[in-house]
């Protein structure tokens, strides 16, 4: 049985989650889904310029998972690209790390839940002391 999947951490929404080509009729099976993972892991690494180490930490996940993660993405943006779909980025189990947040050191998670606890405090997911990691 697989290990559960854990929750990664991004630093931007984005603000469109939808595209598609323009004149071209998109049913919802012509659709592609780029999780919000996998489209932090294309900005980290090709917007931002990140080394796929410093990004995997930024989303708390080893440097083997980022890999998998934006290889995953790659060929998903590839398919939208190629065959004129659409593509909407969406799901995935995530928390949102605002700048000068921390995750937690004992869960590593952190959202805007966490916000102002970076000092101390109780993580509202493990409900352990904020220990700075």
């Amino acid at each position: 049985m697989p290990r559960p999947k854990c929750s990664r951490n991004i630093g931007l929404m984005p603000e469109i989650t939808c595209f598609r080509p323009e004149g071209v009729k998109a049913s919802s099976r012509e659709e592609v889904q780029l999780t919000l993972d996998e489209f932090e892991a294309v900005r980290l690494a090709h917007y931002e310029g990140m080394y796929h180490e410093q990004a995997a930490a930024m989303m708390n996940i080893s440097r083997p998972t980022f890999g998998r993660i934006i290889e995953s993405a790659q060929q998903k943006i590839a398919d939208f690209l190629v065959n004129s779909k659409a593509l909407r980025i969406t799901g995935g189990d995530i928390f949102i790390i605002k700048e000068g947040m921390s995750p937690c050191g004992n869960c590593k998670r952190a959202s805007v839940h966490c916000e102002g606890m970076n000092g101390g405090g109780r993580c509202p997911y493990c409900r352990r002391n904020i220990k700075k990691s």
